[in-house]
């Protein structure tokens, strides 16, 4: 069974947190929540939706972050910028990165989060159109207007209403191209 985190900061954009985490759990993942603080209720950015994470990164990194698959990070502001204010973040994506994990994020999230951790170095990357120049004076390298961009392990998308095929591409590279494409016919995308 494959095993995501979705990493969760107060001011998250809620779309692009619960719909990974929706898509995931129907193609078979074992899908994480994790607050990044150390309460379990975080909010969202527009609705002001309140979510329960499973779980809080302090006591997520006590258990090891070895045998999890993929993280990912939601945009919205400032959901994303809590996300790279966090140390503990930081440090575990760059632990996943180095063990060659997928990170996946989206709208301002590859601009805020994972530039500046020098993950998008060498990379065709997308996010929030107008934080590209953010990204590459970050030390970002190949910025595309696509919805959607993989390379490597890396995978990023524009914001809310690339959501969905952010999504799958995520199922993708975790599973397969048959079980991208079932899951994207049965939510109609």
């Amino acid at each position: 069974m494959k095993k995501v985190i979705v990493l969760l900061a107060d001011g998250f954009e809620e779309v692009e947190a619960i719909t990974p985490a929706d898509y995931l759990r129907r193609a078979g993942a074992e899908v994480t929540i994790v607050s990044i603080s150390e309460s379990l209720s975080v909010t969202g950015r527009w609705t002001g939706i309140k979510v329960i994470a499973d779980t809080t990164l302090k006591e997520f990194l006590k258990q090891g972050s070895g045998d999890w698959d993929a993280v990912i990070l939601p945009g919205g502001m400032p959901g994303a910028a809590n996300l790279s204010a966090s140390a503990e973040t930081g440090a575990l994506l760059k632990t996943m990165a180095a063990n060659r994990k997928v990170i996946a994020a989206i709208c301002a999230s590859p601009a805020v989060v994972l530039a500046p951790l020098e993950l998008l170095a060498g990379k065709k990357f997308t996010c929030y159109p107008g934080l590209e120049k953010k990204a590459a004076e970050a030390g970002a390298s190949v910025w595309s207007e696509d919805r959607v961009v993989t390379d490597g392990d890396i995978i990023t998308s524009r914001g809310a209403g690339t959501a969905g095929e952010w999504s799958v591409a995520i199922i993708e590279k975790l599973f397969d191209k048959e079980t991208a494409e079932k899951i994207a016919e049965a939510v109609l995308l």
